[in-house]
């Protein structure tokens, strides 16, 4: 792995950074932030999917979910197309534990996972991983350094632009 942060080039030409990694090769990672009900405690849980994501993938992480969370689940994401799938639709049907709310369309600011994100994002900012298997690597790394924080965690919540923040998440 080299690092980013620092490259010369000449004025005028962008700099190239060479990996091993294949166009073709890719890592997708669905996430949830898990509240409990009294906005006590707050924990990650995500799933990292070697291909484009589809409906099935979706469904794979709800059953996650559900093997994880005892209870009712308050399911809130975006109408991004992918939730939006005939199975998907079929599958929280038959799950009757899972409630679903949808975010407007186009409004990531009010989704925290999306912050889990941009923590990824800075964490991996200034990598440039060699093969696949080191780009596993690097995004279990970067997961467990947001899991592991409590504040981390709940900075996704608080940054979020939703309305009813402050008043449910009290830690």
């Amino acid at each position: 792995m080299c690092s980013l942060k620092r490259t010369w080039s000449p004025r005028g030409h962008t700099p190239k950074i060479r990996t091993s990694l294949q166009h073709n090769q890719r890592v997708n990672t669905i996430g949830a932030l898990l509240v409990t009900p009294g906005g006590r405690k707050i924990r990650l849980s995500a799933k990292s999917y070697e291909c484009n994501l589809t409906g099935d993938q979706v469904i794979d992480f709800l059953r996650h979910l559900l093997r994880r969370v005892r209870g009712p689940i308050v399911l809130v994401w975006d109408k991004a197309s992918i939730h939006q799938r005939k199975k998907v639709q079929a599958f929280l049907t038959q799950h009757p534990r899972i409630h679903v709310y949808n975010f407007p369309t186009s409004a990531p600011e009010l989704n925290p996972v999306e912050w889990v994100w941009t923590q990824m994002e800075e964490y991996l900012a200034s990598r440039a991983p060699r093969g696949i298997q080191q780009l596993r690597t690097l995004i279990r790394a970067a997961l467990q350094r947001t899991r592991r924080s409590q504040v981390r965690l709940w900075s996704c919540i608080y940054a979020s632009d939703l309305p009813w923040q402050r008043k449910i998440m009290r830690h």
